[in-house]
């Protein structure tokens, strides 16, 4: 049986700070977007996230991704419109989507002016970054 390890204190002082639960309006989920922004900047900061910090953020994700699908799902869209709409949704441009995929920008400017196919590699970084299947870019 695998034991779990005891709750860091940069784990506790998240928590304390916003609990992991259920989003249920969209002031909590400006809440959350927030405090993931904070996560992110230290992700890419000298500090980092240590491994605690990192389950935190993976399970804040999934709670935002969770609330969005319950009131705002995804309509049905061609893997570029997807891409678009996602773009839009999370009002972010083509170099910081390129910054937080390690995609290229040239491979994203391509991919929205259909220069390119979404490739295996992009689709599992797009769905990565935006918390969705992969084969939503398929």
């Amino acid at each position: 049986m695998a034991t779990i390890a005891s709750p860091s204190k940069s784990y506790l002082a998240l928590i304390q700070e916003f609990p992991l639960r259920p989003l249920r309006s969209e002031e909590e989920l400006d809440a959350a977007i927030t405090m993931i922004n904070k996560l992110i900047d230290q992700k890419v900061s000298e500090e980092g996230l240590d491994e605690q910090e990192f389950d935190y953020l993976d399970v804040l994700s999934d709670l935002i991704h969770a609330y969005e699908a319950k009131t705002n799902p995804l309509p049905d869209l061609e893997p570029v419109a997807a891409l678009r709409h996602l773009l839009a949704e999370n009002g972010i441009s083509q170099s910081q989507l390129a910054q937080e995929t390690g995609l290229a920008v040239t491979t994203i400017s391509e991919i929205l002016n259909g220069r390119r196919s979404i490739s295996p590699k992009t689709r599992k970084a797009l769905a990565e970054r935006f918390r969705v299947s992969p084969s939503l870019f398929a």
